[in-house]
């Protein structure tokens, strides 16, 4: 399902969320991705610098909507560590960017945060496409990344 420059991205992606780790914040990072897939903007979680809403994803979007055409914005990927959540899937389609690659669902993050414990999310997840109709979207991983995610939610978690 994922190719191999899905996996350069996406371990670009996994390096952002080790960053998020070591400034005290959840295992999340993304890049924005144009469409000779050169990284052209990238993002980490930043919820304890900023607002409970400085999701990269939602980073990505408002940097696309501020320095992208509406074409460029269409051919754009964005790679990241876990699938949008409902606010930054709305930005992602509001923006109007191109597809989706992601190493963790939803659910696969929910299933981890029961396992580990952790209190129930103010929010309900939906699928990225319930929200964005008609994206592309690839993912969940099924490779060791997937693991390097998983493990990274849990020192964060479990620390």
């Amino acid at each position: 399902m994922l190719n191999e420059t899905d996996i350069i991205h996406l371990k670009r992606c996994l390096e952002l969320a080790k960053e998020s780790i070591d400034a005290g914040d959840q295992a999340f990072g993304s890049v924005l991705v144009d469409k000779n897939n050169k990284i052209i903007a990238e993002a980490r979680n930043r919820v304890n610098e900023k607002t409970v809403l400085a999701h990269p994803e939602y980073e990505l979007a408002v940097w696309a909507a501020e320095n992208l055409s509406v074409a460029q914005r269409s051919n754009t990927t964005m790679y990241t560590t876990g699938e949008h959540c409902p606010m930054c899937a709305a930005a992602h389609g509001w923006v109007g960017l191109g597809a989706i690659v992601y190493l963790s669902s939803a659910k696969q993050l929910g299933e981890w945060l029961r396992e580990m414990k952790v209190p129930e999310s103010p929010i309900i997840f939906h699928p990225v496409q319930d929200i964005v109709p008609n994206i592309e979207v690839r993912g969940p991983a099924t490779s060791p990344l997937l693991e390097e995610i998983k493990n990274l939610h849990k020192m964060y978690y479990l620390k």
